[in-house]
């Protein structure tokens, strides 16, 4: 049984329609991505499918009893007239909780003082399983694992509701949401706001999520590792699919080119058809012909209203059922007005109608950047020191890391807008580099599309806006100033003028930034096919996935170069961190082993004797924890096995709290070993 359903939904503004026939429903356990152009309409539907905005057409079915929790993109008012900190803030999710738990300390109190009545046991005894059965013991736990899931660091806890960012109110609104564990989350962008640590922490917990999940969201990667469906929602309403993200590209690849292949069937048809009503309309077979015409007429209307897929309704349903449904438009009564109207019919649109294409004039020598001893920063302040680079014609690398940590820095550094600290950084023959800037600082703000392309590019008129037009600048769009364009406009015109460029290296500062699902494909599958080489700074994993030979990783002040793809990345990250508790694990026994049974000189022989004992207990806690680690991923694996998903879920919060705490207590132990030695 669906947990929602959505029965032929449409939304207009005066006589403009923003998209309908919307059909769906969305099962107890399901997770739906919902994906679009920018502008069609997905946050409408999404507060359509909350109640908050009523449609304009159809309606809305949620089942009995479902509690349904709403994230909108920017939450800036979500906590209007609350003044209490951000940890209190989410114990008010356990506000019946803690009333149990207030209610049983008393009740411990009352049998303390000697109050031994059956009565009294009998109903703590109850009150006791409720409690424990709905969280009771672990919710502060659950607190401490969002917040610090999220990015809130322990002194942020303390922070005033009211002295929150826009930013910092729409993470704490979805922490939440994740507390109170509704039936249904509508999630609208969840990842904005959130560095990579706390988008792949949010991956997890939705994996887990023990209930139905619709979510718009432009993170392709976050999409492939949580939905299980995806809904494409376009003017004429959404088209539903099984799987991942991948799965849907290769789903909707094989549907266009069924719908292609089925579009020419009709044609043939239509053209054989109308060839026989040409032949015959004033002949003997006049009212054969006629007939022809008059169901020819009503399935053309048919498809120019609702495309090939009307022309199955026309039978199951019936012609004036039909028209009750679709904005039909006229019927031709005349074969002059049908054959017009067949003209103006159009092909199924390809999954993307932004065609980027970016090639280089001329070959490159086969070093394309090389670098040594290199130190990266400004005067007085160094960023990050590099492992030597050698990056080759024709290799992708990848540049990740946190935000502030140099990355930008790094690219102005490659085109000679800034010196190195240290160290060398050495450029190949024959190199024109193309620069995409995050900010697109390189736009003049004052000039309109049309004047950007021709300061560019001297073009005639016409050539210059049917380039413009493959970049989903159309009709007047073109003559928009740039101040007046959005985030994701200015981003494609800036991937226009260096479509124009033809360099043979190109250095991309954030460039699926801003850009909607469909444009972030053309852009991916356009780097697939350039033919020079690429340095890409970027968190789109998705594409990084895709694109990457190299990965250069900025961390702890340090760049460090990986060799292969980002899976081949992910893989090595995981044998470091292995390989480091490994040998945390053999200091540990060595540190105790070889420890002087006198150690501390200037301490007192009880300080002496307080501190070994303590770092004996760390220790043996340590091991402790360990232990528990290994018996958590043995429980994990088995509920896995056996599908049992409320055990999935309460396993992997306790084994993400467990591995916290043995990070905890290493960083413990490193401390008062140093102090001893």
């Amino acid at each position: 049984m669906a947990i929602l359903t959505a029965n032929n939904i449409g939304q207009s503004f005066g006589a403009f329609d923003l998209f309908k026939g919307v059909n769906g429903s969305i099962p107890h356990d399901g997770k739906v991505g919902l994906v679009g152009p920018n502008g069609v309409g997905k946050t409408t539907l999404l507060t359509i499918l909350a109640g908050i905005t009523q449609p304009a057409a159809g309606s809305v079915h949620v089942a009995r009893g479902t509690r349904i929790g709403y994230l909108s993109q920017e939450a800036a008012q979500a906590f209007a007239g609350r003044t209490h900190i951000i940890y209190e803030e989410l114990l008010t999710v356990f506000a019946g909780l803690r009333e149990i738990e207030e209610r049983l300390q008393q009740m411990e109190a009352q049998m303390a003082d000697g109050h031994l009545a059956d009565e009294l046991f009998e109903e703590y005894s109850q009150l006791q399983s409720r409690f424990e059965q709905a969280g009771g013991y672990d919710y502060e736990l659950r607190i401490k694992q969002v917040l610090t899931g999220l990015g809130f660091s322990r002194e942020q806890w303390q922070l005033p509701l009211p002295h929150l960012s826009g930013g910092q109110k729409t993470r704490l609104l979805l922490g939440r949401l994740l507390l109170e564990k509704p039936d249904l989350l509508l999630l609208d962008e969840p990842t904005n706001h959130l560095d990579m640590a706390a988008v792949e922490w949010l991956e997890g917990m939705l994996k887990l999520w023990d209930g139905a999940i619709l979510v718009v969201s432009h993170d392709r990667y976050f999409l492939d590792r949580v939905v299980n469906r995806i809904w494409e929602l376009s003017q004429t309403g959404v088209e539903r699919y099984r799987g991942n993200y991948s799965a849907y590209v290769h789903q909707r690849q094989e549907r266009w080119q069924m719908q292609m292949q089925a579009y020419a069937d009709f044609r043939q048809r239509i053209d054989k058809e109308m060839d026989y009503i040409r032949r015959h309309i004033a002949g003997q077979r006049t009212q054969m012909a006629q007939g022809k015409l008059s169901r020819l007429a009503r399935e053309v209307a048919a498809v120019r209203a609702g495309g090939l897929g009307a022309l199955a309704q026309i039978n199951s349903k019936g012609w004036l059922q039909l028209t009750t449904e679709l904005d039909i438009g006229r019927v031709a009564t005349r074969v002059g007005e049908l054959q017009q109207q067949i003209n103006e019919l159009s092909p199924p649109r390809r999954p993307s109608d932004l065609k980027i294409h970016l090639k280089s004039s001329h070959r490159s020598g086969e070093l394309a950047l090389r670098s040594k001893d290199l130190t990266i920063g400004y005067p007085g302040t160094s960023l990050f020191r590099a492992d030597d680079i050698e990056l080759r014609r024709l290799e992708r690398a990848a540049l990740i890391g946190p935000n502030g940590t140099g990355k930008s820095t790094f690219l102005k550094t490659i085109l000679g807008e800034l010196k190195p600290l240290d160290g060398e950084i050495k450029l190949g023959a024959s190199l024109e580099i193309g620069y995409f800037a995050q900010a697109h600082e390189g736009l003049n703000s004052e000039n309109r599309v049309l004047d950007e392309l021709l300061a560019q590019r001297n073009l005639p008129l016409s050539e210059a806006r049917s380039y413009l037009a493959r970049f989903s600048f159309r009709g007047d769009d073109v003559y928009k100033k740039v101040s007046m364009l959005s985030g994701g406009e200015r981003g494609r015109l800036a991937l226009a003028l260096l479509g124009l460029q033809q360099v043979n290296f190109l250095l991309l500062d954030e460039p699926t930034n801003h850009l909607d699902i469909p444009a972030q494909e053309a852009l991916q599958a356009a780097l697939e096919e350039y033919d020079g080489t690429i340095l890409l700074v970027s968190h789109d994993r998705y594409l990084v996935d895709h694109l990457a030979t190299q990965i250069w990783e900025l961390r702890d002040g340090r760049l460090r170069i990986y060799h292969g793809g980002y899976q081949a990345y992910l893989a090595a990250r995981q044998r470091e961190t292995d390989t480091a508790k490994a040998e945390a694990a053999q200091e540990r026994a060595a540190q105790k082993a070889s420890r002087p049974a006198d150690n501390g000189s200037g301490l007192s022989k009880n300080e002496r004797r307080r501190r070994a004992q303590a770092l004996a207990d760390l220790e043996l806690k340590i091991e402790e924890t360990e232990q528990q680690l290994v018996q958590l991923t043995t429980a994990l694996q088995e509920a896995t096995e056996s599908q049992s998903f409320d055990k999935i879920q309460r396993i992997g919060t306790e084994y993400a709290a467990t591995e916290n705490e043995l990070d905890r207590l290493m960083e413990d132990w490193e401390k008062l070993a140093h102090e001893q030695q």
